[in-house]
């Protein structure tokens, strides 16, 4: 694959955590010019400019839009706490809000970017227990799914006509800790190394995962215009679920970490034990290790995407033995 606009700037929005750091790392260290979109004062030094935001109206940081090559929305209230009726509402508006302002924005400034990249959530599918959801595949119930359907639906009314827009329905990527959070794979590798990385519930839930280097890797062939990429698929658009096609049950990621880690044992933790124990101790929705989903990248693979990380337990000796 090409370096994706190496001559050109690309805006990250949201992207001082876990996910836009690695992305931000991973265009600058290709030579494109990177300005990550944030709420707060960088954390984490790079070869990237920040611009404050509030991710809910316009500013001066709208003009760093005029004459970008791409856009990359990442923006979205964490997941991992206590669904209290606030945490809710934050989590919605914080992914609509930014979405529409930023639909403004383009509207606002002489040379919109020709290319949006919406980040969304493979869990818009809900969790049914064995069905293997691809891009064709009936959304779920619940909060998740209906979050994940406000999401696109703003992206789809914000999205300019003359843009490529490209959304990218995610699942759990796991990476390594660079000082932005490592996501949900730091804690989990704390709860393996002190043994408490057995099956949660039944074991049988969908665990979807993607390596943080196949997630950089597919952002970069989405914001990539010309040439086509190297199986000769045109350029990308629309819906892609972005995940690893190779899903497994909670139970076997659990073991694939265990091994990755060094650890023999893992004592299980009952349904019961987890919804009592998740919002008090690790302050957290106990649905989000009881429940899951298998997801497959359909029209990755059927364009040819090779992904350096099909197996998990590849990624994950990556991960941790580097870590």
């Amino acid at each position: 694959m090409s370096t994706p606009h190496s001559s050109g700037r690309v805006v990250i929005a949201g992207g001082s955590g876990f996910l836009g750091t690695s992305l931000a790392t991973y265009l600058s260290d290709r030579g494109v010019d990177v300005v990550v979109l944030s709420r707060k004062a960088a954390t984490i030094a790079g070869r990237w400019r920040t611009a404050q935001w509030d991710a809910r109206t316009l500013g001066p940081w709208a003009g760093e839009l005029d004459g970008a090559t791409g856009l990359v929305n990442l923006t979205g209230r964490t997941v991992d706490c206590i669904k209290t009726p606030d945490h809710q509402d934050e989590i919605l508006r914080s992914r609509v809000e930014s979405t529409r302002v930023l639909g403004e924005a383009m509207r606002r400034v002489a040379a919109p970017p020709p290319v949006w990249v919406q980040m969304s959530t493979a869990h818009i599918y809900g969790d049914p227990p064995t069905v293997r959801c691809t891009e064709d595949s009936p959304y779920g119930v619940g909060l998740a799914p209906i979050v994940g359907q406000a999401w696109e639906r703003a992206f789809a009314e914000s999205v300019l006509p003359t843009q490529r827009g490209v959304v990218l329905r995610t699942s759990f990527v796991i990476g390594r800790d660079r000082g932005a959070g490592g996501g949900a794979l730091s804690r989990l590798r704390f709860l393996a190394r002190l043994g408490l990385g057995g099956s949660v519930g039944s074991g049988r839930q969908g665990m979807s995962w993607l390596h943080e280097q196949d997630m950089n890797r597919i952002v970069g062939q989405a914001l990539e215009t010309s040439p086509p990429s190297p199986s000769g698929a045109p350029p990308m658009q629309g819906v892609y679920i972005v995940s690893s096609p190779n899903p497994v049950p909670q139970r076997e990621f659990m073991r694939s970490l265990r091994r990755a880690t060094g650890m023999p044992i893992g004592l299980p933790a009952p349904a019961w034990l987890v919804r009592l124990g998740a919002p008090l101790v690790m302050r957290t929705d106990p649905e989000l290790a009881l429940y899951g989903r298998f997801v497959l990248p359909k029209r990755l693979l059927n364009a040819g995407f090779r992904f350096d990380f099909p197996e998990l337990g590849a990624a994950l000796r990556d991960l941790i033995g580097r870590a």
